[in-house]
């Protein structure tokens, strides 16, 4: 009987384990996961940025060819294409060193220190990638580098605000991957959880030596302790990995996407690019509905 109110009160121990680490493993993918949305929403709105400042390089009108209200600088006739292509790929650059920035400004303090400075080096101006380094700031400085190469793109300053709503966005997600990141889980949260489940599995075996008698000198009880001990400390240590998810998920290969993304959009035509559509032509064809003919329909509304 006291065997019995033993295993009973593990029992019960497990279940209290089980509800904490339940609601601790969905508190850390939380985390993970608000992180991962933050990337993606800077994956999705540099990929936007680069777009419009490509298609509005130089360009001062409607789509009607009338010029905005209040436009400060005429309308651009021919478009300097070296100059063009200078200016995009700067914000192309710019674009790719903010992420950059905010890759390194999130990881541990000397993971990727010495790739980042060598990158930097690599695909930026000595000057700017200088600046960037020696800031306290870096993802501030890179985003401030990135406004100024939108303010210098000849297009009229309506359009520059659009592309500047991007900038704000990339501040919203920089802002809640800092929250995350200096707003870890309370350490003596994960220590107490680890406690208890070690104390918990350090207590199993007697609960289990009267189940496991018909074994050979209780025998079984070792491969059924190890297989319970594994799945329940791997539950532990993922959740432990999910509270730090800028140390797991792929920020490099983030940052390589949209360094790749950005310079392949710059390099399209903008200004003066039309794309020619085949339309078919109507058919004159008469159909009759109880005798009376019905007008032939367009081929686009078959």
């Amino acid at each position: 009987k006291a065997a019995d109110n033993f295993c009973c009160s593990c029992c019960m121990l497990l279940r209290m384990f089980l509800l904490g680490a339940v609601f601790r493993t969905n508190s850390s993918y939380t985390r993970w996961d608000e992180a991962r949305k933050a990337w993606g929403l800077n994956i999705n709105h540099t990929r936007d940025l680069n777009r419009m400042a490509t298609e509005w390089y130089g360009n001062y009108k409607n789509q009607d060819e009338t010029e905005f209200a209040g436009a400060a600088t005429p309308p651009l006739s021919d478009i300097d294409l070296e100059q063009r292509a200078y200016d995009l790929k700067r914000v192309s650059l710019c674009t790719w060193a903010f992420v950059r920035s905010m890759k390194r400004h999130l990881s541990p303090p000397d993971e990727d220190e010495e790739a980042f400075v060598a990158e930097l080096y690599e695909r930026l101006p000595a000057d700017q990638a200088e600046k960037i380094i020696g800031a306290v700031h870096r993802p501030n400085r890179a985003l401030h580098d990135l406004s100024c190469s939108i303010d210098r793109l000849p297009m009229h300053f309506m359009r520059k605000n659009q592309i500047n709503g991007a900038l704000s966005i990339f501040e919203d997600t920089l802002g809640g991957c800092e929250r995350l990141l200096s707003s870890p889980v309370p350490l003596v949260y994960s220590r107490h959880t680890a406690r208890f489940l070690s104390l918990w599995l350090l207590l199993m075996p007697f609960a289990l030596w009267e189940p496991f008698k018909g074994s050979w000198n209780h025998a079984a009880e070792i491969p059924a302790m190890t297989l319970v001990t594994i799945c329940l400390f791997g539950i532990e240590e993922l959740a432990t990995q999910l509270e730090e998810p800028f140390t797991i998920l792929p920020m490099q290969g983030f940052c390589d996407k949209i360094g790749a993304n950005c310079d392949e959009t710059v390099s399209w035509a903008g200004q003066g690019e039309t794309m020619e559509v085949q339309v078919e032509p109507m058919v004159e064809q008469k159909t009759y509905s109880m005798g009376k003919p019905v007008a032939p329909k367009h081929p686009f509304m078959q």
